[in-house]
C-alpha cells in the first residue's frame, strides 16, 4: 500500500531529495513574495530597500529550532542530515511529544571551509510557529535560537538548490552590495559573530518544478539612525 506523504513532509523532503542536482533557472530576482508563505506560516518582515540584485529586509523578532553544527563538504548532504532531525522534532520527537505545524523557510547557516575539499560547517534551522514560541518543546541534539529584530540582505534565485550554485549566488549577493552602507554593516557583524558567512533559505516542495523561490541571506545589525533616507 502506497504511503501518503502529507504536504509538510513533502516540503521538508524538497531539501533531502536528489533532485536538488537538477538544473534550474538562476535568474536574479528580488521583490518576489514566496508563494509558500501564502499557505503556511513564515517569519514577518518589512522591506527597507530594493537595490540592483539585492533586497534589504528587517525581520521582526523570531524563534528558530536549530541543529548542532554539521561538518560536511556538501550542503545537500548536511541539510539531509539536519532536516531528518527537524522533521522528527515537529512530528513529536521532543520532550513534550508535541506535534508542530510546518513553516517556511527552512534555513541553513553556512560557514565555508578554507578549501574546496575541506569540510564546511552547516547549521539547519526550523522557524518555530508563533503559537509555540513562548515555550517551544526542547529536544535532544537541538537548541533554540531567539533572534531579536534582524536586518537581512537577500538575493533570490530559482530552480533547485545544489552544491554547485550556492557559492556562486552568495558571491553575486556580496558583489551587488559593494559600495553600499549594507556591505560595511555586514562586515562589522561578521567580526562580532563568526558563526556563519551566509544563510540559504528554501521554501518549496519538491513537486513544484516552476515558480521556485530560494534565497541567500546575509544577516547584520544596523542602528536605525544609519538607515538611508528614502526619497
Amino acid at each position: 500500500m502506497a504511503a501518503f506523504i502529507p504536504f509538510k513532509l513533502s516540503l521538508l523532503l524538497s531539501l533531502l531529495s536528489n533532485i536538488g542536482f537538477l538544473p534550474g533557472t538562476s535568474k536574479n530576482n528580488v521583490g518576489i513574495f514566496p508563494p509558500t508563505c501564502n499557505r503556511i506560516e513564515c517569519p514577518s518582515f518589512d522591506v527597507i530597500q530594493q537595490g540592483n540584485g539585492y533586497e534589504i529586509r528587517r525581520y521582526n523578532s523570531s524563534v528558530w529550532m536549530s541543529t548542532s553544527p554539521i561538518q560536511d563538504i556538501s550542503l545537500v548532504e548536511a541539510t539531509r542530515t539536519g532536516f531528518l532531525q527537524l522533521f522528527d522534532y515537529i512530528q513529536g520527537k521532543n520532550k513534550y511529544k508535541q506535534h508542530i505545524e510546518m513553516t517556511a523557510p527552512v534555513i541553513t547557516e553556512v560557514l565555508p571551509s578554507d578549501g574546496p575539499f575541506c569540510e564546511s560547517s552547516f547549521t539547519v534551522s526550523f522557524y518555530v510557529p508563533k503559537v509555540n514560541q513562548a515555550n517551544p518543546p526542547p529536544a535532544e541534539g537541538l537548541h533554540l535560537q531567539r533572534w531579536k529584530s534582524t536586518y537581512v540582505a537577500i538575493r533570490q534565485f530559482g530552480g533547485f538548490v545544489s552544491d554547485y550554485n550556492i557559492a556562486e549566488e552568495a558571491a553575486a549577493l556580496q558583489a551587488s552590495l559593494e559600495g553600499t552602507v549594507w556591505s560595511g554593516a555586514i562586515e562589522r557583524s561578521r567580526k562580532d559573530d563568526a558563526t556563519s558567512v551566509y544563510t540559504v533559505a528554501q521554501y518549496n516542495s519538491p513537486f513544484e518544478f516552476s515558480g521556485r523561490v530560494n534565497e541567500i541571506w546575509m544577516l547584520f545589525d544596523l542602528e536605525d539612525e544609519l538607515l538611508p533616507v528614502q526619497v
